[in-house]
């Protein structure tokens, strides 16, 4: 089969097709023949070796990629064989999903709606996981109809999902991000106004538009996180869900809020993260909220999907077509 492999750590160059034996499932298993791979920004810190944590640090070489869509192709012994045949996506262990073929735990498979794409199914996975588990989390703490939401960086995978979600909850969004372009996407899923990060006075102009928020949900962390936290109200909220900017936002406390409260995304057990895969698959199927798919690069591009994530050239969700 061909896959993209790692031999080295180091820039987008290092992303190399080869020819690999075909994986054969073991007890349990299930082999999916893959028609979209998902391209996440924590892909190529893995790939330079500059994971968010160092025990994530993958051993090489490898197969990069954690999330497929396709079809299921083959089955280990003990599996349900009424799987065969099916189009599913599922997430992998860190690694693997670069590849026309990919093994994944049989019960980790979430079934596809006949009225899905797979490339629509494939940019929900971890992206509509991550979107739906963070405002869980947040509706268990805070009212949102009526509530003023700051969304950084509101156009990508996460954050266009959350825009959406967010202003059908009833909230007002706030939407920051990098571009006129990437702020008409955000306005076009729901938020009431925008502001442009990239220009250096970009917190007091939002100020001076909104005064503070309720809620800031940051996926950019670095300095423009940082400065985000200065904007959100007394006794507010804050949460995170990326580092798009290089490394995680401060901790509220160290940058003089330490008034704020922190939520994270809670615990992600198998059976919820399946639960909200399912939800979000459902619920785009039925017409409601769907991913901004961006740019699908074929399979041997797989680098220049990497330099257009790594430049923060990309908008939505990037996929890989094998």
């Amino acid at each position: 089969m061909r896959a993209i492999r790692v031999e080295e750590f180091g820039g987008p160059e290092v992303l190399e097709e080869v020819r690999l034996p075909d994986p054969v499932p073991a007890a349990g298993q299930a082999v999916v023949d893959v028609g979209f791979a998902s391209v996440t920004f924590l892909d190529t810190q893995l790939r330079a070796g500059r994971p968010p944590r160092a025990a994530m640090t993958p051993k090489l070489p490898m197969v990069p990629g954690t999330g497929v869509g396709g079809v299921v192709g083959a089955l280990g012994a003990g599996t349900d064989p009424t799987l065969r045949g099916r189009r599913v996506v599922a997430a992998l262990p860190g690694r693997g999903g670069y590849a026309e073929r990919a093994v994944v735990d049989a019960s980790g498979l979430v079934a596809v709606p006949d009225a899905l794409g797979l490339d629509v199914a494939t940019a929900l996975l971890a992206d509509g996981r991550t979107a739906r588990a963070l405002l869980e989390t947040l509706r268990a703490v805070v009212p949102l109809p009526g509530r003023t939401v700051l969304v950084a960086p509101a156009a990508g995978g996460v954050g266009s999902l959350l825009v959406s979600l967010l202003a059908r909850d009833g909230a007002r969004v706030v939407a920051a991000a990098g571009g006129p372009v990437k702020l008409d996407v955000a306005r076009a899923r729901g938020a009431a106004l925008g502001v442009d990060y990239r220009d250096e006075g970009w917190p007091t102009t939002l100020h001076s538009q909104v005064g503070q928020v309720d809620v800031l949900l940051d996926g950019v962390g670095g300095g423009i996180g940082d400065a985000a936290v200065a904007l959100v109200r007394q006794d507010g909220i804050v949460a995170r869900f990326g580092a798009a900017g290089g490394r995680p936002g401060a901790a509220p406390s160290d940058l003089g809020r330490p008034d704020l409260r922190t939520i994270g995304l809670g615990t992600l057990d198998a059976a919820r993260e399946a639960r909200l895969v399912a939800e979000a698959l459902a619920d785009a199927a039925g017409g409601g909220v769907r991913p901004e798919l961006g740019r699908t690069w074929p399979l041997a591009r797989a680098a220049d999907a990497h330099r257009a994530i790594e430049g923060r050239a990309t908008i939505g969700k990037t996929l890989l077509a094998v």
